[in-house]
């Protein structure tokens, strides 16, 4: 099947290795031998590479990843966490990777809309702008009003663009398979699930209607806060390709010579996405997991609108309390507290000595400890901490490498909103506040109602359990295993001393022997001549038999090898 994709989208092969190649790339592609898999011919490494010396090789992969278009952004803005693959430079040029693209006409977006809700578009809207507000790189945007005369926002999918996902991932899983089973990399990272992972998300994006979904979601979440605006979606006019939702007119965040001119408070607005962020992310274990400055807007009366929830991040209970931890752990500067929620984290792969880990917590710490909160990145906090796990073979659970980048992007908008505020200064009361949340009453009653189904059935099933248990070991067939660990070591130690003490007890042995022997020879020496040469024979036959003796056990000693 592999290799059915490479002949059947063999131009599109060639169109990848050509933009790498042309971005200076040749090198790289050849060391991990895809040039070879692929049967292309090894070209001039060092005139491509000329034409881009200016650039850093994290520029090069941008620029690369924008040509090949959706599938390649959206890889790269996913790889772009992954801090064990890639260095700080490569990861700070992935953040800047971009969705703008050129629109496509309107009669492609009438086409779209008539075929995925089954009407005449002006059956639908009571008008339609023709010229997008946007376009991306999987849709773009246009302004409308319904028949009822409400103002909405329709997003539509480019024509063909899932098709093309689906091949660019076929072949991505194709190179990834070859990295994998035929490169040392493969053995360090795994590639092959890492595009199953990127499948499912670029999926989900591509279904419109999840996104409705986790729009609708998080409004909920927030609907008490009345500082936030999420728009609402019309769900008779959205499909899997066509999204409509409710127009709000406002600042996007990235105009901000625009919120400078409307005399908007900066820091107020930078105060209220943190805190939202944070909501998010510590209380519901929902959230954007992507609020750069495009996807967020300012209304007049400092209100924040967030828009576009085709990526969101999702937490579990278990991994927001990991996390609430090693927040509290930043803030109270307390390694002990980073170290326990690491070890919860299930994810160490083979003994670690937690001494050490905690010592080099410590010394992280003390690089920050004379730190105001406001001169403390959290993400850059957090980075630091995953790459010392990193150093101990730790692996990072997939849902905290977004949420770091989430932490990132939201810490980049708010520095550029006021630059004096941190957004330690934002979480520290409110993590402090949701930790307490956890010992109050109705959370404990809540806990217990949630578990008492598994603690009646455990009462229930405990008596048959034990009974069982009695009757086995009654029937005299029920053998307890014990398992020592490094039981094979500690045999062979005890083995090396056992033949160790075995050797000197026959040294000593043979000498106490010979000396006897010696000594009796010479008692006897005035007895005659006939007993004198009995004894002396009998001297040589306990000499030679003694070191016989001597000899077959020390062969036998070192032939074990365990001396």
């Amino acid at each position: 099947m592999v290799i059915f994709n490479r002949f059947k989208y063999l131009d599109r092969y060639n169109e990848i290795i050509t933009v790498f190649i042309k971005y200076g790339f040749e090198a790289l592609l050849d060391q991990l031998g895809v040039l070879k898999y692929l049967n292309i011919k090894r070209k001039s490494i060092v005139s491509k590479e000329k034409e881009w010396i200016e650039y850093s090789m994290g520029e090069r992969l941008r620029l690369a990843l924008e040509e090949l278009g959706p599938t390649f952004i959206k890889l790269g803005q996913i790889i772009g966490t992954r801090r064990d693959i890639l260095s700080e430079d490569i990861v700070a040029e992935l953040a800047k990777l971009h969705h703008a693209a050129p629109p496509f006409s309107f009669e492609e977006v009438k086409l779209c809309i008539e075929g995925e809700l089954g009407e005449k578009l002006e059956d639908i809207f009571g008008h339609f702008n023709r010229k997008p507000l946007a376009a991306a790189s999987i849709g773009q945007v246009h302004l409308a009003s319904l028949k009822g005369g409400e103002r909405v926002v329709v997003k539509i999918q480019r024509p063909q663009i899932e098709r093309k996902i689906e091949k660019d991932i076929k072949i991505l899983k194709d190179l990834f398979w070859f990295i994998d089973n035929h490169t040392k990399y493969g053995k360090l990272y795994d590639f092959s699930n890492m595009v199953e992972e990127f499948q499912k998300i670029l999926r989900a994006e591509l279904d419109f209607r999840i996104e409705g979904e986790n729009t609708e979601k998080i409004k909920k979440n927030l609907e008490k806060d009345k500082r936030i605006v999420i728009p609402e979606i019309y769900w008779n006019y959205t499909s899997r390709r066509i999204l409509t939702s409710k127009y709000i007119d406002g600042l996007i965040l990235s105009n901000f010579q625009s919120i400078e001119e409307k005399n908007i408070d900066r820091r107020r607005i930078a105060k209220i996405i943190s805190e939202s962020i944070f909501e998010q992310i510590l209380r519901h274990g929902f959230y954007h997991g992507d609020p750069h400055p495009g996807n967020i807007m300012v209304l007049d009366y400092n209100k924040v609108v967030f828009l576009d929830f085709g990526m969101v991040g999702k937490l579990k209970e278990e991994r927001k309390m990991q996390f609430l931890k090693i927040m509290l752990g930043v803030v109270f500067r307390n390694s002990k507290l980073i170290v326990e929620a690491i070890i919860s984290l299930n994810a160490i792969n083979k003994p670690l000595s937690i001494k050490k880990l905690e010592k080099e917590i410590d010394d992280l710490r003390d690089r920050y400890v004379d730190l105001s909160l406001n001169e403390i990145k959290l993400a850059e906090i957090f980075n630091e901490i995953f790459d010392l796990t990193l150093k101990y073979n730790i692996k990072i659970p997939n849902e905290f490498t977004m949420l770091v980048k989430t932490l990132a992007t939201t810490e980049g908008v708010v520095e550029k909103l006021d630059s004096t505020l941190n957004i330690l200064e934002i979480v520290e009361p409110m993590a402090k506040r949701l930790m307490l949340e956890v010992f109050l009453p109705q959370i404990i009653k809540k806990d217990i109602k949630e578990g008492i189904l598994d603690y009646g059935n455990l009462i229930r099933n405990f008596p048959d359990f034990m009974l069982n248990f009695f009757r086995k070991v009654e029937e005299e067939d029920y053998t307890f295993y014990f398992r020592l660990k490094d039981t094979d070591k500690i045999l062979k130690r005890f083995d090396k001393i056992t033949n160790k003490i075995s050797f000197s007890i026959a040294l000593l042995s043979l000498s106490i022997i010979i000396a006897g022997l010696i000594i009796g020879f010479g008692m006897a020496t005035g007895s005659g001549a006939a007993v004198y040469l009995f004894n002396l024979s009998i001297l040589k036959l306990g000499l030679v038999a003694a070191v016989f003796m001597y000899l077959w056990l020390i062969f036998s000693i070192f032939r074990t090898g365990r001396f």
